[in-house]
Order: structure tokens, then sequence, then C-alpha cells
């Protein structure tokens, strides 16, 4: 709609957040941006705009693809976007096991539909947690149209405040599943609040099961004044409180996004295999 690229969106939208001139909000799997309303920042900004000719050719360019955009949005659905960083989330997943023969396999967030795709590749049953009736819809387009299965439940998961939500017929997190993967693509949580809902995905995690996080790497930042602790150092605490061993943890970038990711089992399945073997004949 702009013809640019996402990743030069993202970095001026980057570079006027932290001018304190726009305001990055998280929706669900979704990021809004607004202007500020910090009242120096929020006048400086009604002065640029009030500079500029509403009459600019490219200026009604844009506004008219804005409004047909959201037109076309609210008739369809969510389409659900592929994108490079989609591709290298799944990769990851894939490659530390997110691959048959799973029996359940549960993803919470469908903020990139390749992750979707390889969860439903990989199991039995997948199962879908999203917020909207919009993603639902959306998730249910994009399984049927690259043929795969996958039960969709809208209103699960965690909320904002980290707590479990309310699905249809009751919390997933409550309803006794047991799951032999589970995935956090972008849990609406983040920084402390997160801790809450990796305990969660621990209570419904099978003793050989396997989780994954996909979390934005700012999300888990502290301060800009003062880095209270490091990112990849918190999520490994928050996954230790939670009864999780992390694995692996590596930052991905892409499309302009910095994500991180980590690959955690449960605290005694993992002990049991870094156990060395005892040889045999060998004295107890």
């Amino acid at each position: 709609m702009l013809t640019q690229s996402e990743a030069r969106v993202s970095r001026h939208l980057r570079i006027l957040c932290d001018a304190g001139l726009v305001q990055r909000l998280r929706r669900g799997q979704w990021v809004q941006y607004r202007a500020t309303e910090e009242a120096e920042a929020a006048s400086f900004v009604r002065g640029l705009l009030a500079h500029v000719d509403r009459r600019d050719p490219q200026l009604l360019r844009d506004t008219a693809a804005t409004r047909a955009a959201a037109v076309a949005s609210s008739a369809a659905g969510v389409g659900l976007r592929e994108s490079r960083l989609g591709r290298a989330l799944a990769a990851v997943a894939i490659g530390t096991g997110l691959a048959p023969p799973l029996d359940a396999v549960l993803l919470a967030g469908v903020a990139h539909p390749e992750l979707l795709e390889a969860a439903a590749r990989a199991s039995r049953r997948c199962t879908l947690s999203v917020e909207s009736r919009r993603a639902a819809q959306g998730a249910r387009a994009f399984a049927a149209q690259r043929g795969f299965d996958c039960v969709v439940l809208q209103g699960s998961g965690a909320t904002a405040a980290g707590r479990p939500g309310r699905a249809r017929g009751g919390s997933l997190f409550d309803a006794g599943s047991v799951f032999d993967g589970v995935i956090l693509d972008h849990p609406m949580a983040s920084g402390e609040e997160l801790a809450p809902v990796l305990e969660s995905a621990a209570r419904i995690l099978a003793p050989a099961g396997r989780l994954w996080i996909f979390e934005p790497y700012e999300s888990l930042e502290g301060s800009r004044a003062r880095v209270v602790e490091h990112p990849l150092a918190r999520i490994r605490r928050l996954l230790g409180a939670a009864g999780l061993v992390c694995e692996r943890l590596s930052p991905v970038e892409a499309d302009g996004e910095h994500v991180l990711a980590a690959f955690a089992r449960p605290a005694n399945r993992a002990q049991q295999s870094q156990r060395p073997l005892q040889a045999a004949g060998t004295p107890r």
C-alpha cells in the first residue's frame, strides 16, 4: 500500500518511536502505532501536520489506498501473511523437534502462519488458540488453502494480564488437555507478565513434551535508561521459574524485526536426558 518494503517501514516507525513522536501498542498478534500523547511531543507533531498540504497528489493517493485496504480487510476478515521471519521461525521449531510423529500440538497465537502449518504437519492433532474472531477466520481460511486440518479455538490462551483466557467450553489451560508440543507465538503478555503464561503452558505439557516461545526482543528489554537484565537472561530465568529448562535460545532477525526464539523442555525430562549413561557391568 505504501509501495515500500516492510523492513523500511518498520525502520522508519522505529526511528519515530525512539524520537518519542509515535507510540507502539500491542493488540494481540498485531502492532498498532499512533501519535504520542505526551504534551510537548504531541504539540510538535501537530505543528508538523499543520504544514502538510492536504491536496498533495501523493497524500491523496495514499489516503485512498488506506481506505480501500481497510474496507477489503473488513469484508474478508484477517488474511494471514507469510514472511521471511515466519519461515525462519518455523525452521527453528522444526530443527528442534517440531516434526512427526507428535500426537498433539497447541499453538497459541498466529502471528506467523508458517508455525501453524509446521505444527499441523508435525502432529496428528493440531489446536490453535487465538483471541479474536477475525484471527480465527483467517486461520481457518489459511488451513483450507494449504490443505491441512487444525482445530481453531477463539478466546483461549493467555490474556494481556497473563491469566488463562476463556475459550468456548472453558479455558484450554484448565481443561486437563496434555500436549506433546506447545508453541507460544508472540504471547500477549510480555516482560515479567510472561511468567504465569509459561507456568500455565508447563502444566499442560507432557512429561516428554517440548515448548517453543517466539517473543519480540524489545518486549523483554528493560528501561532505555538502564538495562536491568539482558533479554536472554530474562527468558532463561522465566522458563526456569516455570519448571522448564531452556535448551536453545537465539535471536532471529528478518523483515526488520528481532525475535527471541527459545526451545525448552520440562526440567525433570531434560535432566534425565543429560544424565551420563552408566557403562554395562559398572558397579552401582
